[in-house]
């Protein structure tokens, strides 16, 4: 059956009187509308309006009345038109736009979260962030899958999708993280049976997709294969305007120098720590960041070449250089000498340098030449050996804008003690000393005491006895974060820690010396309870756990007396995860577990 039309009303049967008749010309017969509303496309307005008008121009000829079908179709022509004429932009606009300006969206969401909760707003952006997007920001494989590499050199519109990129050892148990529409296998792509053929094919198809990703942020190289080598992608990752963080795990880093080995050799075998990047923005700080796992033996140092590629452009604002040694001998800090005499960077801001040496040659000169040769330092973390009988003496205004420094006891010491400028530097956390009992103790807790009035956290790595504690906290009274760490013997040697501290009140006559005092961790005051104690619980609980229950209420009730300020304490389970949290309605106290982020 054909669509109903609309016929214009016939003037037979109509009196003479109906339209006055002035010389003017008959009307000229209206077009038929068509009723169905599917017919009209929602994106061709024009259309639409000229139905509507031609479906309102009919009504004085049936007295303003429209048929259930006719009203039906004037809504459905106005929905049409109402988004290209209306004041206000259309709510479904964007679902309107081309396909290349939602990518073109799409492309400025570097968060796999944002980009979610973007491809949820319809079907249309959902069918145009997860084929080219969701899958891409994310890239964790190893050198050997081809596949990969492969993929994002034929398909350059998505390897520019790809924001953080880390490269796996090939020994790595770690799950790789790959689009999942790669379907093509290493056994499709060239292959060949020699072995170092291999390994330069690998890095060429490494090489030709790490050039197409023009807008990755974050590069992670987790890979120690010997034949492969990350100096030769630093070319490459210097032409990445958007780069931001570069992490270099590689043992190869601190491998020391053979004079039998030939200069072409030695630069094949070393490997540059880093190259410098620009700030691309005030947000997004510029890090370097080098976590080498392992030396060769005892003379590891950082290569020249290493140095000299540090050297390269001064714009770097964070640097960390983290050493983890192995034990057994053979093994020790690598030699960081070249790195404090040939690098100068005016603009760093954090430095992190974790167990390396200096030798007895440099000694700490060379380490306080570094630091007054960088005065915009504001975070310094040094785990340095300076060899035994080091005198630590700054000179006056040495690093005056210093905020966090984590250190030894007698550095810090020395640093307190050291003026700091005209108004004084704004030190504000201290960390990383370890208190043995001895005299040596004096001379930091004094500089504390004297200099340190801007100090208000300080996180012992260790301590030794409780008047240890007390004398600290005689120094520093204006705490309010202590972090004691764990207790340790004179020779240094951690001791087992117990399940709860039962000198409660002690520490309690310890910790009412620091009346601004909100945080304290290091110590466990609390009995273990069942989960969910304080509100109710469906099965009853045991005579030991009552027991407990009020044994950790007088604590609360006793540290909340003590410490009126006192907020957080360690939950009863180490690593856990949660935190014991102080609750005052006014005389009453109650304690409450909260989970935090570790």
């Amino acid at each position: 059956m054909p669509p109903a039309r609309i016929a214009p009303s016939s003037s037979k049967g109509k009196s003479k009187g109906a339209f006055p008749s002035h010389g003017r010309l008959a009307r000229k017969p209206l077009a038929p509308v068509e009723l169905n509303p599917l017919s009209y496309d929602r994106t061709d307005p024009f259309t639409a309006l000229n139905a509507m008008r031609t479906v309102l121009a009919a009504l004085p000829t049936r007295q303003l009345r429209l048929t259930v079908e006719e009203h039906a179709l004037v809504m459905r022509l106005l929905a049409i038109v109402e988004p290209f004429v209306g004041p206000a932009p259309a709510r479904r606009a964007l679902t309107r736009l081309p396909t290349e300006i939602l990518d073109a969206v799409a492309f400025c969401v570097d968060d796999k979260r944002d980009l979610l909760a973007l491809a949820l707003t319809c079907r249309r952006m959902y069918s145009v962030v997860f084929p080219r997007h969701y899958d891409y920001r994310i890239i964790k494989c190893k050198v050997s899958s081809l596949r990969v590499w492969n993929h994002l050199i034929v398909r350059r519109g998505l390897a520019r999708n790809v924001r953080q990129l880390e490269v796996l050892d090939e020994r790595s148990t770690e799950p790789e993280t790959i689009p999942c529409d790669i379907e093509t296998s290493d056994t499709d792509l060239e292959s060949s049976d020699d072995e170092l053929e291999m390994h330069a094919k690998q890095e060429r198809y490494l090489a030709a997709a790490l050039a197409r990703m023009t807008a990755l942020v974050s590069f992670t190289w987790s890979c120690s294969h010997l034949p492969i080598s990350v100096e030769s992608l630093w070319p490459i990752l210097m032409k990445c305007q958007t780069l931001q963080q570069v992490t270099v795990n590689d043992n190869l880093v601190f491998s020391p120098d053979n004079d039998d080995e030939s200069s072409a050799a030695r630069k094949k075998r070393q490997v540059v720590v880093s190259p410098d990047f620009e700030q691309v923005s005030t947000i997004c700080v510029n890090n370097a960041i080098v976590s080498c796992i392992a030396g060769r033996d005892a003379s590891a140092a950082i290569a020249p070449a290493s140095v000299q590629m540090f050297c390269l452009r001064g714009h770097r604002q964070s640097l960390k250089i983290d050493y983890t040694s192995r034990r057994g001998p053979g093994f020790s800090s690598p030699i960081l000498d070249d790195f404090l005499l040939c690098g100068r960077w005016p603009n760093l801001r954090t430095l992190a340098l974790t167990n390396l040496r200096c030798s007895p040659q440099a000694g700490f000169d060379a380490t306080m030449g570094f630091l007054l040769a960088h005065p915009q330092l504001e975070v310094l973390y040094l785990d340095v050996a300076f060899g035994a009988g080091s005198p630590y003496v700054f000179p006056p205004g040495c690093i005056p804008r210093l905020r966090e420094l984590r250190c030894g006891r007698d550095i810090a010491g020395a640093l307190l003690a050291c003026p700091g400028g005209l108004d004084g530097r704004p030190l504000d956390v201290i960390g990383g000393m370890r208190l043995s009992g001895s005299m040596r103790d004096t001379s930091f807790l004094y500089a504390l005491k004297q200099y340190g009035k801007s100090v208000r956290r300080i996180e012992l790595a260790g301590w030794t006895d409780m008047d240890d504690i007390r004398q600290l906290a005689e120094s520093a009274p204006q705490l309010t974060w202590l972090d004691v760490g764990r207790r340790t013997t004179s020779a240094h040697a951690a001791k087992p820690a117990s399940a709860t501290t039962t000198n409660v009140a002690e520490w309690a006559a310890i910790l009412a010396q620091l009346p601004q005092l909100t945080t304290f961790h290091g110590v466990r005051f609390f009995y273990e309870v069942a989960q969910g104690s304080g509100a109710t619980l469906s099965v009853p609980l045991t005579l030991s756990e009552r027991s407990r229950m009020r044994r950790n209420d007088e604590i609360a009730s006793l540290l909340a007396w003590k410490c009126t300020k006192l907020r957080r304490l360690d939950h009863w389970e180490e690593g856990s995860g949660r935190v014991v949290v102080l609750l005052r309605d006014g005389d009453k106290v109650r304690y409450e577990v909260r989970r935090v982020k570790t």
